[in-house]
């Protein structure tokens, strides 16, 4: 299994090089005390897995220009609960957008990473651990700068809003295993589904699919997730006669 630490003193030994051509430096923030570990846990209201952890306690942020990184996620700003009950904010991408960790009880060793899209309005699949993240972080950073998490944020979002390839109407999900089963029958017809429980890079759904009002659950801390419609609101003669 990669190590995320091992990752970071690995690019703060190499000679790393922005797209400018000037040198790169990493500055590491001092490491987190247990007990602020702790608070952390509690504000998610999960434990963090060992290799965010092990990170935590090696550096709580990582000053990079233009690609800070910040695992504490304080000075992040990132609300989707819906989406993300439990998701730790650990870089944005300087346009409003975040790399969030998606942390749940089940999974105690790795912590899944996902990218918060807002233009367009989708969530994508970046990879199955922090370390692999962080591997592909650096590699933006080394000529010729090419990386899965360029290849995420510049490209396959405007794939998955263009083609929603992902999408499982409520038959068919109805036909699916016994979780997908249970989550429609839950929901009810309104609802499309979206299944991520094994995602590829690059895989995700439109948040955002009926306007910015689109009502998004998900099941718990599995990743399986659905959107409807939003309820319509009374027009303008409706809100003042009734």
């Amino acid at each position: 299994m990669s190590d995320p630490v091992a990752e970071i003193e690995r690019a703060r030994q190499a000679e790393l090089v922005g797209k400018n051509g000037k040198p790169v430096q990493l500055e590491l923030e001092p490491g987190l005390a247990p007990s602020e570990i702790e608070s952390i846990e509690q504000e998610l209201g999960v434990a963090v897995p060992r290799e965010v952890r092990d990170v935590l306690e090696h550096t709580a942020a990582i000053s990079i220009p233009w690609h800070d990184l910040d695992f504490s996620g304080r000075t992040l700003s990132f609300e989707a609960e819906d989406m993300f009950p439990s998701g730790l904010p650990i870089a944005p991408d300087g346009f409003g957008n975040h790399w969030v960790l998606d942390l749940t009880p089940a999974e105690r060793e790795t912590a899944s990473v996902f990218f918060f899209c807002h233009d367009p309005p989708v969530v994508l699949f970046q990879s199955s651990s922090l370390a692999a993240f962080l591997r592909e972080w650096f590699r933006m950073l080394s000529p010729p700068h090419a990386s899965l998490v360029v290849d995420v944020q510049e490209d396959r979002p405007f794939n998955v809003w263009g083609t929603n390839l992902g999408e499982i109407d409520h038959d068919a999900a109805l036909a699916a295993d016994a979780d997908l089963r249970a989550f429609a029958t839950e929901l009810g017809d309104q609802f499309v589904f979206v299944d991520l429980r094994e995602s590829k890079i690059g895989m995700g759904f439109s948040w955002g699919r009926f306007g910015p009002r689109t009502h998004v659950v998900r099941r718990g801390y599995e990743r399986l997730f659905a959107y409807r419609r939003p309820d319509e609101r009374p027009g303008l003669f409706r809100r003042f006669f009734g």
